[in-house]
């Protein structure tokens, strides 16, 4: 691992930086919060950065808009489409409308329906986000996506193999550093890859010598497999309640800033989760999504040891069915 050099990767601490100064005033500078709980069960100093108070919930607001708001006056008025099941598409619907212009969303036909009402309720004007369905079992959401793009003339912005969306993302550790200084330890949650190697990027040039620690679900550690390998894996979709982090593989842009900056990556199950989910609403009344808490979740249980240290844990997201919620909370719902 070298973290002298970013020419060769897809983005630099000067794109997190300008992806900030874009987002100054439109996302929310969310709260650092400590918890002398969690410091005194892990003997360290911990600064929590809550993006589940983000806008739309979640951290994914971030790249979208810095993303979007890059676009010429034609893409604006072509508009913008993605592929997404959850958070990357009401962050894309979401930031389509503050900045005017149509979007499409291509979606599970078995997503959630608030997930779907939410997507469908940022609208411009009186026009409402469109969702085109698919089935993810006998589809390909990308080639879906291509396909419309071509055909409307639309800008294609995926989840997190994007360099715009990777900068924009990167900004969650650029206000957390901001805030607490130089840190010893940061730990992010891996999906695609987009959070870890934005936040990766901001880290390093911020508090140099910091050690990046990405958490995986253990059904689905594609993403660690990678890094043993010195290649991408694929897997196959993995069974977790950790919907967010439910990737096949990394990202061809986010994967060679991992292998750089990225220390290693650990896993949590799923049950670990849900315990974590269960400190947070009851000790610090955080409503916290499975995803949300893979770097918490490996922090209090004892997967990253951190005695002595000085530890940022991003908090991804907190949108979750809070019906489900309550039956995980329970112990009654997978």
């Amino acid at each position: 691992m070298t973290t002298d050099n970013t020419a060769a990767l897809a983005i630099n601490a000067a794109d997190v930086e300008a992806a900030a100064a874009r987002l100054q005033g439109v996302a929310h500078r969310t709260p650092v919060i400590t918890s002398r709980t969690v410091d005194e069960a892990t003997g360290a100093q911990v600064f929590f950065k809550a993006e589940n108070l983000q806008r739309m919930g979640a951290f994914k607001f971030r790249g979208a808009y810095n993303a979007l708001a890059q676009f010429t006056p034609q893409q604006r008025q072509a508009g913008v489409i993605a592929f997404s099941s959850g958070n990357h598409a009401q962050a894309i619907a979401l930031s389509a409308r503050l900045l005017g212009m149509p979007s499409v969303i291509v979606m599970p036909q078995d997503s959630p329906a608030a997930k779907l009402a939410a997507t469908r309720g940022y609208q411009v004007g009186q026009q409402a986000s469109e969702v085109v369905l698919y089935d993810r079992y006998t589809e390909d959401r990308e080639a879906i996506g291509r396909k419309l793009a071509q055909e409307r003339g639309m800008t294609l912005i995926p989840p997190y193999d994007h360099p715009h969306v990777m900068a924009g993302q990167g900004t969650a550790a650029w206000e957390l550093l901001q805030e607490t200084g130089p840190l010893d330890v940061l730990l992010v949650c891996v999906g695609g890859g987009g959070l870890i190697s934005g936040c990766a990027v901001a880290a390093h040039h911020l508090s140099p010598g910091i050690e990046v620690i990405g958490v995986e679900p253990e059904a689905g550690n594609d993403t660690q497999q990678s890094l043993a390998q010195g290649r991408i894996v694929h897997i196959d979709t993995p069974k977790t309640i950790a919907d967010g982090a439910q990737t096949q593989h990394s990202g061809t842009l986010t994967f060679p800033v991992i292998q750089r900056l990225v220390n290693r990556i650990e896993t949590v199950n799923d049950a670990q989760l849900v315990e974590t989910m269960r400190f947070f609403a009851e000790r610090l009344k955080l409503v916290l999504e499975p995803t949300g808490v893979l770097g918490a979740a490996a922090l209090m249980h004892g997967v990253v040891q951190a005695h002595g240290r000085r530890v940022g844990v991003i908090l991804s997201g907190g949108n979750v069915d809070i019906a489900r919620y309550g039956a995980l909370l329970a112990g009654t719902g997978a």
